[in-house]
């Protein structure tokens, strides 16, 4: 008998969608083999290096023999600092045993929502969102209900939109900030509007990704943890990725009601046990060596942001916020739908996306990803020199379409 993907395969796996940011560098990767001159603003990747204070801590890991198992949920000296760092930067009070370490941030949301989400619990999304909040719910047999922020509002959903949303069967509230894609931050007095909200659904957990903690150019960052009288209904979700710049190195970590970690623990002992010594070493060593070069990336953000923005006031046709984290740009460019060149009808930002990587060589990511399938997401974390030649590219490729 001959067997095809789609009679041997499960119906989780053939149902989820491929992460559209991974998919889309791909694509970008398969052209520049063939020989063409990619510039990749698509995967949401620091282009500094580690610094070397990490580096030289993960080489003295190896040196020092520390190449065995670790216990699940992250060796304690690790899970001791990450406490501390939520006491010296956010004001939170948490012990080692609210903290569980992963193999990257985004294993600890699928942790998070496999032990919360039961088949037919909904999940509301605050939505534009990042690509795998979703296909995590969906693995998870949980029903996805985004709420769309509007563009008007910097992309925020409201706690008027959110309390109109909240159902009996609602499990879960998820989101980000800084926001993954749009740049958007949540202050202080906005996330309490939304906590009194949610202290009134006492059923309803809430999943915080604060990946983007470091990469805020409007003040201090706000957690949702922070309000006492929900505190044991939110998991923070955070990591080393962004703000260290280590992203290979696959490292996040929750802070959560000793219940949920200690059913992350379960769960994860099950799937990857604990992640890789040698990278909690060089996570630990980050801590230790406070955030001073996460800031200096964050300052470098921030001017390339501007000098994006400025660029992209002579480009016709595109709406955007002003972003005050992360490090990218969401643009609304519905005014190009329906536009066309030598035969090439744009019917949507994906159709734009790939559009602007064939004609402009430019790889962007479109906002169906997102659940904003009139936006386009703009990666800044590259080289001044590679942002203003795309900035060209794309806006001589836009001139092109009648």
């Amino acid at each position: 008998m001959q067997h095809t993907a789609l009679n041997i395969l499960s119906d989780k796996i053939t149902a989820l969608s491929e992460s559209q940011t991974i998919a889309m560098a791909k694509k970008g990767r398969e052209l520049a083999a063939q020989g063409f001159d990619i510039i990749n603003l698509s995967f949401g990747e620091p282009d500094f290096q580690t610094p070397q204070y990490i580096k030289d801590a993960a080489k003295d890991a190896i040196d020092d023999g520390f190449t065995f198992y670790t216990p699940v949920p992250g060796f304690p000296a690790l899970r001791q600092a990450i406490a501390d760092k939520f006491k010296r930067d956010n004001n939170l009070d948490y012990s080692p045993e609210n903290i569980v370490v992963s193999t990257g941030a985004k294993q600890s949301i699928a942790n998070a929502v496999m032990c919360l989400v039961n088949p037919g619990d909904e999940v509301i999304i605050f939505s534009p969102y990042w690509v795998s909040y979703e296909e995590i719910v969906k693995l998870a047999e949980g029903i996805p209900v985004p709420l769309q922020g509007r563009l008007e509002n910097d992309f925020k959903v409201t706690p008027e939109q959110l309390e109109k949303a909240i159902t009996s069967n609602t499990k879960v509230v998820m989101y980000s900030s800084p926001c993954n894609p749009t740049g958007s931050v949540f202050d202080e007095e906005e996330l309490l509007a939304i906590a009194k909200v949610l202290e009134k659904h006492p059923q309803v957990y809430i999943i915080a990704d604060e990946i983007y903690e470091y990469i805020n150019f409007g003040g201090k960052h706000a957690s949702m943890a922070s309000f006492d009288f929900i505190k044991d209904r939110v998991i923070t979700v955070n990591g080393f990725s962004k703000g260290y710049a280590m992203t290979g190195w696959r490292v996040g970590y929750i802070a959560a009601h000793k219940d949920i970690a200690t059913a992350c623990e379960k769960m994860q002992s099950q799937i990857t046990s604990g992640t890789c010594s040698i990278a909690q070493k060089a996570a630990h060593a980050a801590l230790l060596g406070g955030n001073e070069s996460a800031l200096e990336m964050r300052d470098a953000y921030r001017r390339r942001r501007d000098l994006v923005l400025d660029i992209m006031q002579g480009i016709p046709g595109f709406k955007t916020n002003v972003p005050t984290g992360a490090f990218y740009i969401f643009p609304d460019v519905s005014y190009y739908f329906g536009k066309s060149c030598n035969g090439n009808i744009i019917s949507s930002a994906l159709d734009l996306s790939l559009y602007l990587l064939t004609d402009a060589h430019v790889a962007l990511v479109s906002g169906e990803a997102f659940g904003a399938p009139q936006c386009i997401r703009f990666s800044y974390a590259t080289s001044d020199d590679k942002l203003i030649e795309a900035l060209r590219r794309i806006k001589e490729s836009l001139a092109k379409l009648q």
